[in-house]
């Protein structure tokens, strides 16, 4: 079969990809598993969350996605409350932006629901195979081949299939990975006190807490935990029995935070992944790669999936405002693509990367240092609006 474009890759990013480039008018074909999703049930939230941006809300409202999201489920988060390892700390409020939120926390499993639905109803074409080959077919189009052989040629293949990327792997485009050494421990909490629709955040030796607000159960105030601990800290910790595993977290969280929303008890299962720093050339011949395909950056700043959307955001655009003698995969066009998000993804790595860094240097003297800077950001409303803007990108 042929057809313009092919989407590889049916997480958020991939559904994303597909139904924006449909809404402008480009011939699409997604190419994936069809997830389904049970009903939503009110005391059970999606172990993986996110901190949608405004610029990522945006986006997503103009697919027609975020008012097909339960309202309830959304938590908007007013303000960040960052910690040092010394006496350093930054309080960051939408209020000094002049912006309703911060952020919004949105369950994983809620975007996909609403993504999915939003393709159904779009009508898009779905082919319900997976990736397994690939190859250059000619001048004109390349060729992929699924697991139930049907052969598919197109302009462009565009990868959303993940940090693991098969077509990227096939298509022979090199990855740049670091691994840091560290493993990020997520889990749903409830919190004794409410946090006011606070994201808080200590950084430590041990690695980088953050505990993100969550809608309320019956058991009182939520908040999910994104914890990167080195992995030898981690696996001690995920060796324990699952209800040692509950008790020394409440012990050594009730440590960290000093009691700051109160006493924290485990809701549900711990899960973990590695971290690595990875970077891709975002292009190859007749490809383009988006979302954790094209790049993998240190959750701390919690802006992965923003980064994300903002290469759909941006290869959509390129795509549907190129020359009309252009092809989808014109070399020029998939240029612009690169061009286009190199000043923001250099910038996230940059932040982030250096941030993991500046605390995982335990001299005296870079602990001096990282604090009073955080003191003396605190004490400067400007920074904090930059700060605030670029975070809202």
């Amino acid at each position: 079969m042929k057809t313009p474009i092919v989407v590889c890759g049916t997480g958020i990013v991939g559904l994303a990809t597909a139904l924006a480039l449909s809404r402008r008018g480009q011939q699409v074909t997604l190419l994936g598993p069809r997830q389904t999703f049970a009903p939503a049930t009110p005391e059970i939230f999606h172990s993986r969350v996110y901190a949608i941006s405004p610029a990522s809300q945006r986006f997503l409202a103009s697919l027609g996605v975020w008012n097909m999201l339960d309202a309830q489920r959304l938590t908007a988060v007013q303000a960040m409350e960052i910690h040092g390892d010394g006496a350093g700390l930054v309080n960051l409020n939408a209020w000094q932006a002049a912006i309703p939120e911060l952020a919004w926390i949105v369950e994983s499993g809620e975007i996909e629901r609403a993504l999915t639905q939003a393709v159904q109803i779009f009508g898009l074409h779905w082919l319900e195979e997976k990736f397994a080959t690939y190859s250059k077919a000619g001048d004109v189009d390349s060729g992929l081949t699924t697991d139930r052989g049907t052969v598919m040629q197109a302009e462009l293949f565009i990868a959303a299939d993940g940090a693991q990327s098969l077509l990227r792997a096939a298509a022979g485009l090199p990855v740049d990975s670091k691994p840091y050494g560290v493993t990020a421990i997520v889990a749903h909490l409830n919190c004794s006190r409410p946090h006011q629709g606070t994201a808080l955040q200590w950084f430590n030796d041990q690695g980088v807490l953050a505990l993100l607000p969550m809608p309320s159960n019956q058991a009182g105030a939520q908040v999910s935990m994104v914890w990167s601990l080195k992995e030898s800290l981690a696996q001690e910790l995920l060796a324990l029995p699952v209800a040692e595993q509950a008790a020394q977290l409440s012990v050594r969280l009730a440590a960290l935070t000093a009691g700051r929303i109160g006493e924290l008890t485990l809701r549900g299962a711990l899960h973990a992944f590695p971290l690595s720093l990875n970077q891709s050339p975002m292009i190859g011949e007749r490809i383009a790669l988006v979302g954790d395909a094209a790049h993998r950056l240190h959750p701390l700043a919690g802006q992965g999936l923003n980064l994300g959307l903002g290469d759909v955001e941006a290869l959509v655009s390129v795509l549907a405002e190129r020359e009309v003698f252009r092809s989808a995969g014109d070399a020029m066009v998939l240029r612009r693509y690169r061009r286009a998000r190199a000043e923001p993804v250099l910038a996230m790595r940059l932040v982030t990367d250096g941030l993991h860094r500046l605390f995982a240097t335990q001299s005296p003297a870079a602990a001096w240092l990282r604090n009073v800077g955080m003191s003396a950001v605190e004490k400067l409303p400007m920074m904090k609006r930059y700060l605030i803007a670029g975070a809202s990108r």
